[in-house]
């Protein structure tokens, strides 16, 4: 079977109903481009923290010093049993994602602002708080920091949301808000 040219007449302009069609599409690509700088700015669609290098071993020496200096050094029943972190507003609160948990439970207080610094000591995870319908990848190497003011008192559970390994599904952890 050999290749054949087509027909030198074979493209026919578009007519009727196609151009009505080619015409939708092509406006609503310029309508959603013109969006793009709205929804960053005005729609807080992305994350307006900061980054910074780091190794996973320096960012899992602040978070240990972090959990040492924000341990009530009591057992919390709201925390299944585990030593949970209260760390005093405004300031730096460190968490850290490893195969397969979050680290540390973090106990802040309604109306106050926080600095979140995440990283991963591994390998990529997601990190996705609820309700509030935060998603950010967070990545080795990598110090993500997000601006957090909780609103409401309640149990945020935090939930990986990029797959990690086999124990994958048991990766979550929660921020108590009071």
């Amino acid at each position: 079977m050999s290749i054949h040219s087509p027909a030198a007449d074979w493209f026919k302009a578009p007519t009727g109903h196609e151009r009505l069609w080619i015409g939708l599409a092509v406006g609503w690509c310029i309508v959603l481009s013109l969006m793009m700088p709205y929804w960053h700015f005005k729609g807080k669609q992305n994350s307006s923290g900061e980054t910074y290098r780091t190794t996973p071993e320096e960012f899992q020496a602040r978070v240990e010093k972090f959990s040492e200096a924000n341990a009530p050094g009591t057992r919390d029943n709201f925390a299944e049993g585990l030593n949970v972190e209260v760390p005093a507003p405004p300031g730096d609160i460190y968490l850290i994602a490893k195969q397969y948990f979050w680290y540390p439970i973090l106990k802040l207080r309604a109306g106050e602002t926080y600095r979140v610094h995440m990283s991963s000591v591994d390998f990529q995870h997601g990190f996705s708080l609820q309700p509030m319908n935060m998603n950010f990848q967070v990545i080795p190497g990598y110090d993500h920091v997000l601006t957090l003011t909780p609103q409401a008192p309640g149990i945020y559970p935090i939930v990986c949301n990029e797959f990690c390994g086999v124990g994958h599904h048991t990766m979550v952890g929660k921020i108590i808000v009071e």
